[in-house]
């Protein structure tokens, strides 16, 4: 039993030190655990194949979907405009939206989400986003107690109660106390914020990072300023041929950017884009629709010619609100800069090779204030001018590995990632509701590990991710070997009888003022513990030792556990509790202290309020 509770002290030691990652801690202290042989093989290894586990891990990858298809981004700003300009109504629907979303997705992908959406409502209101960047990390945090699959601890809980034989908690157990907890937290942070957050931090016009986005490359460089679509439809005169038969240049000054083809009439639900760069060898096919520039004339006599469908009149892309403007799904852009030394200078763009090379096209030349974009073929390249190429994002990445000539303007892939499948957005909210009727209905005899595995693996078979790499990326390894290294820590603590020695010294110190109060030692020593310890290893620490006393006094484990998975979710004192504090502390400009100032009085008023109800809504 000492050897369990050294390894424990220093595991909680280093956790809170945070030299060495948490994951290889918690491997530590799993194999020491072996060495000393208070596990056997098989006993420590079982966190790797406990349902808590694998559940995470599906959650993460349907979380991803839900933001590569830029579906929770789509909702939320939808729902935020409601707000308009009024503090009041922004204050409470950034509360409200984020805790709904909150409730489906981990805490630290909702506040990545909403980050950028509530800084940029904002500086629009007139408004300081410090005053709201608090109140959002903290709503992600309180709406992951409105279902079971919300934060890790409410799964923690879950395997105790059913370990221990107990009937498991249905997906919406957790919603009353989850309501409770953002009820109590508006309530409370509403004059909090506006005390304390208001004067913190500066314009939100500085969180703007400086790269450019793919939206204002198009828009520096015109490229939908005479960009046209026209659709290839069953007579016309190009469908078979291929668009180096078809001369378009020459014959008419115009550039085809790209071909995309969809499939989306047989399959609605598996409905997918295809991009293709328009290069020679691509042979055109009926309903593919090609992105041509130039003047609007020339496009006008070229579909006459050809017997094309135009979908365009004589407006931009940038005029319209099309859903069809220019997309970056396969295809992206980036910048190059010519090195000084390079090769390349004084040949022409034709010369250069650059789609024989690297399959890439050049749309345009950045000459010191000057742009050029019409007949770049015969243009010749002169040192520091920058180039905006096209290509699969595949290529174009390859253009920074194999060329000393030139370097590339930001992170291609990097943007590749920021770009959203959001045609792929009501496969994936479809997949969602899916996964959820399958963990709230009875009826469908799914168990809730299985309904998400199902989810997962959906969200990558039906297109919401790039690739299945995209799809492991999502996942966060270190909370995963973390969570499955220390589960295996509770059985130590109750095959030595150390949890039952922590107990015991509970009970017996808090046991004779009644249930309440041995609760609320409970709920407060895990919330203190959070404050040095990552959530998810308090709660698997906490958990036997509340089962535990529970059982000793005779009393139901179930507020006890929830006492644990409160005292563990909402801790709100330090920027390093949970990693949504720690992520809008730069954004907004917080110190240390804007932590204590806010989260302080927060985490003691929720304490008492959730000691006060739990009992009402879980009777011992």
């Amino acid at each position: 039993m000492l050897i369990t509770i050294i390894i424990l002290v220093l595991s909680a030691v280093f956790f809170v030190n945070g030299k060495i990652r948490s994951d290889l801690v918690a491997l530590c202290a799993l194999v020491a655990l072996l060495i000393f042989q208070i596990l056997t093989p098989d006993e420590a290894l079982s966190g790797f194949s406990n349902s808590v586990v694998i559940m995470m891990v599906g959650l993460f990858v349907v979380g991803g979907a839900i933001f590569q298809t830029g579906l929770a981004k789509m909702i939320s700003s939808h729902i935020l405009k409601l707000a308009g300009k009024s503090e009041l109504k922004l204050f409470l629907l950034v509360m409200l939206v984020t805790s709904a979303i909150g409730a489906f997705v981990s805490n630290t992908g909702t506040v990545a989400l909403m980050l950028p959406i509530v800084v940029s409502l904002a500086v629009s209101a007139n408004m300081n986003p410090s005053r709201l960047l608090m109140p959002l990390a903290f709503a992600s945090s309180m709406g992951g107690m409105m279902t079971l699959i919300g934060t890790p601890p409410n799964l923690v809980i879950q395997n105790a109660l059913t370990s221990a034989g107990f009937p498991p908690l249905s997906f919406f157990s957790f919603f009353p106390v989850g309501i409770i907890c953002v009820a109590v937290g508006t309530l409370v942070l509403l004059p909090l914020s506006k005390w304390f957050l208001s004067k913190r931090g500066k314009n939100g016009e500085d969180n703007v990072h400086s790269g450019k986005s793919l939206k204002q490359l198009v828009k520096e460089y015109g490229l939908s300023s005479n960009l046209f679509r026209l659709r290839v439809v069953g007579d016309s005169r190009l469908h078979g041929k291929t668009i180096i038969e078809l001369d378009i240049r020459r014959k008419y000054g115009l550039n085809i950017l790209e071909v995309r083809r969809g499939d989306m009439s047989q399959h609605r639900f598996l409905k997918t884009i295809t991009q293709k760069l328009a290069d020679p060898g691509t042979v055109l096919q009926k309903e593919d629709i090609l992105y041509v520039t130039g003047d609007f004339e020339k496009i006008k006599l070229f579909a006459e010619d050809y017997l094309l469908e135009m979908l365009d009149e004589h407006t931009t892309e940038e005029a319209k609100n099309s859903a069809n403007s220019l997309d970056f799904y396969d295809i992206g852009i980036a910048e190059i800069v010519l090195m000084p030394s390079s090769n390349l200078i004084n040949l022409t763009i034709k010369g250069a090779g650059f789609r024989d090379k690297f399959n890439v096209n050049v749309l345009g030349i950045r000459r010191k204030k000057e742009y050029l974009l019409q007949d770049l073929g015969n243009e010749r390249i002169h040192s520091g001018d920058v180039l905006l190429v096209k290509g699969t994002w595949n290529n174009i990445s390859r253009l920074s590995k194999e060329d000393a000539d030139w370097v590339v303007l930001g992170q291609p892939l990097a943007e590749a990632a920021k770009v959203t499948l959001d045609y792929k957005a009501p496969v994936a909210a479809v997949i969602m509701v899916l996964m959820v009727a399958m963990m709230v209905f009875d009826f469908i005899p799914v168990a809730p590990v299985t309904a998400v595995m199902i989810a997962g693996i959906l969200m990558v078979l039906t297109g919401c991710f790039r690739n299945v790499e995209a799809a492991y990326k999502t996942i966060n390894w270190e909370s995963i070997v973390l969570i499955a290294a220390m589960l295996p820590m509770s059985l130590a603590l109750e095959k030595t009888g150390a949890s039952e020695y922590i107990s015991n010294s509970l009970v017996s110190e808090l046991g004779t003022y009644g249930p309440l109060a041995l609760m609320a030692g409970i709920y407060f020593t895990t919330s203190l513990m959070t404050m040095f310890i990552s959530n998810t290893a308090t709660a698997v620490l906490l958990a036997p030792i509340a089962m535990q006393s529970a059982t000793q006094i005779g009393v139901s484990p179930v507020p006890f556990l929830f006492a644990v998975t409160l005292g563990a979710s909402m801790c709100f004192a330090s920027p390093f509790s949970t990693p949504p504090n720690a992520l809008v502390m730069p954004a907004g400009q917080y110190t240390f202290m804007d932590y204590v100032k806010v989260g302080l009085p927060l985490q003691i008023i929720m304490g008492i309020v959730m000691v006060l109800v739990l009992p009402l809504l879980f009777p011992f």
